[in-house]
């Protein structure tokens, strides 16, 4: 699929989306003119991301047709999630402008770069294609970053959504999404599969989405310790593999266990303290990923493994909100069975009691992955964690909705129960929360949650102040 990557204008619809915005602020650097609209910025929400695309020049309209213009030979590019009738892409229309998938401009942009970096994988891709990003930079390099979520270690005050780097090396990291099925658009040098689990498609769909993506790679950086990827990356051919693992010494890259920490095996076998900020063994095999995609880029592994130590994280993965009396508040990412899994498992060992609101980000995708939420919080749950589920995400349109989450408490546990209202978790974690404690937002696809995590840390203040 081909796009217009050098036209002088851009309407994006949907430009505040967390995959939009950073292609927006991409072609905005490489200098065209952007404007966008945004559903959410007529509903009252996102002040500060439409804030910071005003002063980053794009032009932001309200998602009624009136940004559509066609001056400058604009083009219109939209997300998956805009549907025909909505008045932007019906102006469009009637002015016979062309009309560009966001996947298909950022794909062909991607392919035209001299070295293509594409991360995939169901979970993980965000914070893999940030630690990739952040070992090419601290090692000197210049590498254009795209990523689906903020990056910490380049947000700053004045540019708080931080995720895309222009950069003038040749290196284009990007996270590409299965999930619309746009992976097929990409032909990456290196292509980066983490792992493979049921999310927005169904196990057999997926296999064949990420086979013919290793397929029409260069180089496959591949997780050893995913059977679901080594199926895939053992029909490969006449291409070099490289694989990494936090278990089996015949991966290419792998780490062992060191008294509380972990540590890499360097090239000449001897091995090396791999320093993380972030916790959890899977940003152990996040890291490895990225040091051993570094090293296919050119990156010697020492280096790599010594700017590890350097990288802050990723927004919204187990992000830390506030501590209030011995209770921490995270914002989390985490949206379907392994990444959920992933981050309680992780946060379970550091906390007494783990109280978590989880908000689905979508009917069908609860639709699809119901059954292993439900098991995956029923072997992971301790007997005095507690979860709260609430009403999936809808952005309106076309969705069917349906009572998975009002009816999935039962088959979880008593651990797990349904919540109508925001306000009433707020009071009832505050309420429970005690020293050792953590209080975890979950969910996808909704930019309030993080404000609901501030809320959280607000109310224990007010508690305190109270008591």
């Amino acid at each position: 699929m081909t796009a217009p990557t050098d036209a002088p204008a851009y309407f994006f619809c949907a430009v505040g989306g967390s995959g939009m915005l950073p292609l927006a602020l991409l072609m905005r650097a490489r200098g065209a003119r952007v404007d966008g609209s945004d559903r959410d910025f007529d509903l009252g929400r996102g002040e500060a991301k439409q804030a910071f695309l005003r002063g980053r020049g794009v032009g932001i309209f309200p998602q009624d047709g009136s940004g559509v213009t066609g001056a400058d030979g604009q083009v219109l590019v939209m997300s998956t999630a805009v549907e025909a009738r909505v008045p932007d892409r019906v102006r469009a229309r009637e002015l016979g402008l062309p009309e560009v998938a966001r996947a298909a401009l950022l794909s062909a942009l991607f392919n035209d770069s001299p070295v293509p970096v594409a991360v995939a994988g169901t979970s993980g891709k965000s914070t893999i294609t940030a630690m990739t990003g952040w070992i090419l930079h601290a090692t000197g390099l210049a590498p254009t970053i795209l990523n689906g979520a903020v990056m910490i270690d380049f947000r700053t005050p004045d540019n708080p959504f931080a995720s895309v780097v222009p950069g003038t090396g040749p290196q284009f990291v990007a996270e590409v999404d299965e999930s619309d099925g746009s992976i097929a658009f990409y032909n990456p040098a290196v292509a980066v599969l983490a792992n493979i689990s049921v999310d927005h498609k169904p196990m057999a769909e997926l296999e064949v989405l990420f086979g013919d993506y290793l397929g029409r790679a260069g180089t496959c950086v591949v997780n050893h310790d995913s059977p679901e990827v080594m199926a895939l990356a053992a029909r490969l051919s006449g291409k070099p593999v490289i694989s990494w693992s936090l278990h089996d010494p015949g991966a290419t890259v792998m780490a062992r266990r060191a008294g509380d920490g972990w540590e890499v095996r360097l090239a000449d076998g001897s091995f090396m303290p791999l320093v993380l900020k972030v916790f959890g063994d899977h940003n152990v095999s996040n890291a490895l990923a990225a040091i051993a995609t570094a090293e296919v880029l050119g990156i010697e592994r020492a280096a790599a493994v010594a700017a590890m130590a350097g990288f802050s994280g990723v927004a919204r993965r187990m992000e830390q909100a506030g501590t209030v009396r011995g209770v921490t508040v995270y914002d989390d990412f985490g949206h379907n069975p392994d990444k959920i899994g992933a981050s309680l498992r992780a946060l379970q060992p550091r906390h007494r009691r783990i109280l978590t609101l989880f908000q689905p980000h979508g009917y069908g995708p609860l639709r699809l992955m119901g059954d292993e939420l439900a098991a995956m919080y029923a072997r992971t749950l301790r007997p005095d964690d507690r979860l709260w589920l609430t009403r999936p995400v809808n952005r309106g349109g076309t969705v069917t909705e349906n009572t998975i989450a009002q009816d999935m408490p039962p088959r979880i546990g008593p651990q797990a129960g349904f919540i109508e209202s925001r306000d009433s978790f707020v009071a009832a974690a505050a309420a429970l929360a005690g020293p050792g404690d953590a209080i975890v937002v979950m969910g996808a696809r909704d930019d309030t949650l993080s404000d609901l995590a501030r809320t959280l840390v607000q109310a224990l203040e007010a508690r305190g102040e109270t008591a």
